[in-house]
């Protein structure tokens, strides 16, 4: 069996995503078993990315300004995931933020799927892009589960770098926090 490609582990995920989108949209009555199939998805997915493939999609694939945007949308879509996770699955209102949800996801997934990967299928050799599947696998592994705005402080930084954030490093999570973008 030939390495896995850490690109192909992310698009999977998307498809994913996009049938759990569908699932919510058509099955109303389903949404408290499959909201948290989404949110413990999202959230790994994205800590994953946020902590094995950014970094090295900004500093050896050079797409450090869709690195800093994608950061950004996976911001975006935490608070979304934290506001929906206090609503009623039958209200008007949870309807209205999960099309938020889907919305943004949607869009963030065409720009990813656009350019940092392709970007990353272009300057990373295979077996670079194999080294990182491993990687990402199992920093999502240990992500399942996760809720919205549970990060630690390492994981803030993280963010903060991939956001271009000069000296998180040496900042406490609360100012770390402070830097990071609000929705």
């Amino acid at each position: 069996m030939p390495d896995e490609d850490v690109v192909e582990l992310i698009m999977n995920d998307h498809r994913e995503v996009e049938r759990l989108f569908e699932a919510l949209r058509t099955r109303p009555a389903d949404r408290p078993l499959l909201m948290p199939q989404l949110a413990s998805l999202l959230i790994a997915h994205s800590r994953a990315e946020e902590s094995e493939v950014y970094p090295v999609a900004r500093d050896e694939a050079g797409e450090t300004e869709e690195v800093a945007h994608s950061q950004e949308e996976h911001e975006q879509a935490d608070a979304l995931l934290g506001e929906l996770s206090k609503l009623d699955p039958a209200s008007a209102e949870f309807d209205s933020k999960l099309e938020e949800l889907i919305e943004g996801v949607t869009h963030h997934v065409e720009e990813e799927e656009s350019t940092v990967l392709p970007g990353m299928r272009e300057r990373l050799s295979d077996a670079r892009r194999a080294e990182l599947a491993q990687a990402f696998s199992e920093a999502r592994a240990a992500h399942l589960g996760d809720q919205p705005g549970g990060e630690t402080r390492e994981e803030l930084v993280q963010k903060a770098q991939n956001l271009g954030v000069a000296g998180a490093g040496s900042m406490s999570k609360d100012e770390v926090k402070e830097q990071l973008p609000r929705p």
